[in-house]
């Protein structure tokens, strides 16, 4: 059986009217994020706005951080600053599962010469 769009919560399924009215906030708003490139939603063939869950998710994240006087240049550079974040955690986590490994394959690699 294939996943379904609703499935997946990258896929844009959601108009500005939609998340507007789901999150309470004028659909100026969210145009203003797109212009600010805060949040970015994908275009449908017609060029209407399209949210994803996970878009939908960021932007309740993003009237969070303006309720706190954040602004939008600000709420960028925070936003893009969490995901060099996320990608140096990824980085670090591979780096030592290749340590682990290397230090496995040496530990074997002596116990095999001192036999």
């Amino acid at each position: 059986m294939s996943s379904l769009p609703i499935d997946d919560s990258q896929a844009a399924l959601y108009t500005v009217g939609q998340v507007a009215a789901m999150l309470s906030v004028q659909q100026a708003f969210l145009r203003r994020l797109d212009e600010h490139e805060v949040v970015s939603p994908r275009r449908s063939p017609g060029g209407q706005r399209r949210y994803s869950r996970h878009e939908i998710t960021l932007v309740q994240y993003v009237v969070r951080l303006t309720d706190q006087g954040m602004t939008l240049s600000a709420i960028r550079r925070i936003l893009e600053l969490e995901s060099e974040l996320r990608a140096a955690h990824r980085r670090i986590a591979e780096l030592e599962a290749e340590l682990g490994r290397t230090r496995e394959h040496g530990q074997a690699s002596r116990r095999r010469s001192t036999r």
